[in-house]
């Protein structure tokens, strides 16, 4: 049921280089929101393409030269400033990093990249970037294959996009690589300004740190697993949900989707399979999208990250011996908390406190899945496959894309070996078709 990983890709790099926009553009400082601050991490990401790899990088090279004219502070280089300490980015039209690369085998060495793949042969084929001060934002690898096909390899800072502003750039990016027009993104991120005074109108579990009862449960070696949902396998798990009806002191919402199904399935499992205390306080963080649940709606293209964290929460005794359907309940509830009201409150509370999400008894998801990565088409289509070039953290699930129509989604996810086992056999029953 589990994709295991594969070997090792032999790479040669080339001489790194900077490439800055093609135009002249603005400088100063450039202001990154409340919601900008928490993600400065560095998000590695392979796409992967069949053919044209002699001319693929300088089509890759040119188009990022024209899309830092847009995007011109990802040009820029990232710091802390004033007082406060807060990051924000100097647009000094340094450039982003870019770098050619030759492998010595077939593409097909690379493995499945749309299941995780195996770090030992995806990280040769991304150019690292340390998330420190005064960094680039943005690195870009090709690399050529024997084959004759190609990869390229992102690092990217957080703080610069989310997932959706991430796929925005990418679009204009390969645009402009086929020599096509683009539309430019909306830069200013002041509309997402935490209020002056800051104004606490929500509680904010999700950043709250939970008593450990568990210790020990998931400090083994990992081992990681990538569990394939078809549309077929989502249908019937959204099926069987619905089929348990109502649940606690509410109604499970008409139409569940295959986000909090998958999500409750996932939790509930994981929770099982590690055996936590039943009186272990657990908790669901996701990302929502606030573009359009903020007042008013964010501008088209909006450049930042434009998500909060929302929280469900549970023991983990009532989680495991609840149904999937209260766990769907609890998801909705949580998705439905996410409003103007909510989204301020968050900003805010962050203005005040700098807090940052506790994991401790916790499972973020991160889904991937529905994101648009088919729209990097650099001249020789769509990439036939894309994936992150390293493994997630113990308290992390990646949902990710999956099949040429992206109507399957792979569960990527690590746990100690036993554990694994037991999580594999509470997914049994929903995988059967």
């Amino acid at each position: 049921m589990g994709t295991r990983m594969m070997g090792k890709v032999r790479v040669e790099r080339g001489e790194a280089e900077l490439v800055g926009p093609a135009e002249r553009t603005e400088g100063g400082r450039y202001w990154l929101s409340n919601l900008d601050q928490n993600v400065a991490v560095v998000v590695r990401t392979v796409y992967c393409y069949g053919g044209g790899a002699a001319a693929a990088g300088a089509a890759v090279k040119r188009g990022l030269a024209a899309a830092l004219v847009w995007y011109y502070p990802a040009a820029g280089r990232v710091g802390e400033w004033g007082e406060e300490g807060k990051l924000a980015v100097e647009c000094t039209g340094e450039g982003a990093v870019f770098v050619e690369a030759r492998a010595d085998q077939h593409l097909r060495a690379v493995g499945d990249v749309s299941a995780g793949g195996d770090p030992a042969a995806l990280l040769p084929l991304v150019y690292d970037l340390p998330a420190a001060p005064g960094s680039p934002l943005l690195a870009a690898q090709v690399t050529h294959f024997r084959c004759g096909g190609f990869t390229v390899g992102l690092s990217m800072n957080h703080c610069m996009f989310d997932g959706i502003a991430a796929m925005e750039f990418l679009n204009c990016w390969s645009l402009a690589a086929r020599g096509l027009p683009v539309s430019p993104p909306f830069l200013d991120r002041s509309l997402l300004a935490a209020r002056s005074p800051p104004l606490l109108l929500h509680p904010h579990p999700e950043f709250s740190e939970l008593p450990d009862l568990s210790a020990g449960a998931a400090t083994l070696p990992l081992l990681y697993r990538t569990f394939s949902f078809s549309s077929e396998h989502l249908m019937k798990l959204k099926r069987m949900v619905a089929a348990e009806g109502g649940c606690g002191d509410g109604k499970l919402t008409a139409g569940c989707t295959s986000f909090e199904a998958l999500s409750a399935l996932v939790w509930q499992a994981r929770v099982a399979a590690l055996c936590l205390n039943p009186a272990q306080q657990t908790k669901l963080l996701f990302a929502v999208d606030v573009r359009r649940r903020v007042v008013p709606p964010l501008p088209p293209r909006y450049f930042g990250n434009a998500i909060v964290l929302t929280y469900a929460m549970s023991t983990a005794g009532e989680l495991v011996s609840g149904s999937l359907s209260q766990a769907v309940t609890m998801i909705q509830t949580a998705i439905s908390r996410v409003n103007d009201s909510f989204v301020r409150s968050a900003i805010d509370f962050f203005e005040l406190t700098r807090a940052k999400p506790s994991l401790v008894g916790t499972l973020l998801v991160t889904a991937w899945s529905k994101l648009a990565f088919h729209v990097a088409d650099f001249g020789w289509g769509p990439p036939q496959q894309v994936g992150p070039a390293a493994l997630p953290e113990k308290e992390v699930v990646l949902f990710l894309p999956h099949g040429r129509e992206r109507n399957k989604v792979n569960v990527l996810l690590g746990l100690p070996a036993s554990a694994m086992a037991a999580f594999e056999g509470h997914l049994e029953p929903y995988m059967n078709t």
